[in-house]
């Protein structure tokens, strides 16, 4: 009896079953999956914007079929990329170009994670610039450019190769052409060119944070005070212009201009108006303590960078693959001049006969990659400033480059 009623009740749980699942809804066996929306926002220079599109949207063509993209663009200067992802890194952006010398601030505060597929981007890139990208040998971004330094500009029209050899020679030529050669002295990048072959140091600490500087120096074959003495006489010339990067370009346009000194970034656009008289060579000479000084050059590179907080962090590792990839930086070289990275990109026909490629190639044997603390930049602005300005001031000149170098070491 008892075994009987069990099968009676076993029976009745399984009809019961058999009628709620008879109520669910079936699950799907056909039809095409749903693809994930990958939304990346990524930081570039202003004047990248059209380049960048055009990468954009061959990545998306790549990658379709695997995702949703919606890949949104913000201007955002390289220089000081590092200060505003720090201040918000979760809401900062997946992607971002930076100059190098942010890298390890960048790695040392987590808005950088080594990168995963190290031996393929070191095989693929520049010596140089897989250096610039690393921090103890470590590899932290991906490399973009290896053209991040300054070199001459000349007009050929105006200039002969013996003439752009010194720079005090091409002041006299441009003062009797009552034109102007330029550069930016509100930069302390660019000041760095009449300290930098003088024996005089400046260089980052062990801590990786504070500067040691000997350019105040009074002893040694050249001085502090000699390089200052030939930056007030350079800018007693009536054809010196102390001149933001930005105004060089206009001088250059609107004919005042005829030499200056930039970057690759400037090239097309200055090819634009002197055409075939477009000249670029290292830079020339300055005389000092009675002797020519070669003047010298901060070099360096631009990175992509992957935000270690990103919320899709393998696709934003794969849209800075593809935005440093070998036929992206062709075609950056193309549209924005700019000297690649990349092993094969950097050795081919193109770029090997660009003049601003070949000028920062022979400048570079008189450059230091750059590596120095926040502490460099605005005492050195203060006191070029106040050299091109011809020391309105009147105070001693030894004052003010102590003052500057305290500035500088400053903890």
């Amino acid at each position: 009896m008892g075994k009987r009623i069990f099968l009676i009740a076993l029976s009745t749980c399984l009809l019961f079953m058999l009628a709620a699942c008879k109520d669910q809804e079936p699950l799907p066996t056909d039809g095409p999956p749903v693809k994930e929306t990958i939304a990346l926002t990524v930081w570039g220079a202003e004047e990248d914007e059209l380049l960048l599109e055009q990468i954009f949207a061959s990545f998306q063509t790549h990658y379709a079929g695997q995702a949703d993209f919606q890949i949104s663009y913000q201007p955002q200067s390289e220089s000081n990329c590092k200060d505003v992802l720090l201040s918000d890194l979760e809401g900062g952006a997946d992607v971002f170009a930076f100059a190098d010398d942010q890298v390890a601030a960048l790695a040392a505060a987590g808005g950088l994670d080594p990168i995963a597929d190290e031996a393929v981007v070191r095989s693929s890139s520049l010596p140089t610039a897989v250096e610039a990208a690393s921090v103890e040998n470590t590899l932290y971004a991906y490399p973009l450019t290896a053209d991040n330094g300054y070199f001459l500009y000349y007009n050929k029209a105006y200039f002969s190769e013996e003439d752009i050899q010194s720079l005090e020679r091409m002041l006299e030529v441009a003062a009797q052409a009552e034109k102007m050669v330029s550069m930016d002295w509100t930069s302390a990048w660019y000041v760095y060119a009449f300290f930098g072959n003088t024996g005089l140091e400046v260089r980052l600490n062990e801590d990786g944070l504070t500067n040691y500087c000997t350019w105040n120096s009074s002893d040694g074959s050249i001085r502090g005070m000699d390089v200052a003495q030939s930056m007030l006489n350079i800018a007693a010339s009536p054809a010196f212009s102390n001149r933001p990067d930005g105004e060089f370009l206009t001088g250059v346009r609107d004919g005042t201009v005829i030499a200056g000194i930039s970057g690759v970034w400037n090239a097309v656009a200055i090819e634009e108006v002197w055409g075939r008289n477009m000249g670029a060579a290292k830079l020339p000479s300055y005389t000092c303590a009675g002797r020519q000084v070669q003047m010298a050059s901060f070099s360096g590179c631009k990175l992509i960078g992957v935000n270690a907080y990103s919320q899709h962090p393998d696709w934003a590792a794969r849209l800075a693959e593809w935005i440093t990839s070998e036929e992206n930086q062709r075609l950056r070289f193309k549209m924005r001049g700019q000297g690649p990275a990349n092993v094969n990109a950097a050795n081919s026909s193109e770029v090997q006969s660009s003049p601003a490629i070949a000028a920062l190639l022979e400048q570079s044997n008189y450059s230091q990659l750059q590596r120095v603390g926040g502490k460099f930049w605005d005492p050195v602005t203060e006191f070029a400033t106040s050299m091109a300005e011809g020391n309105p001031s009147g105070a001693s000149i030894q004052t003010q480059l102590d003052r500057m170098v305290e500035g500088v070491i400053e903890r």
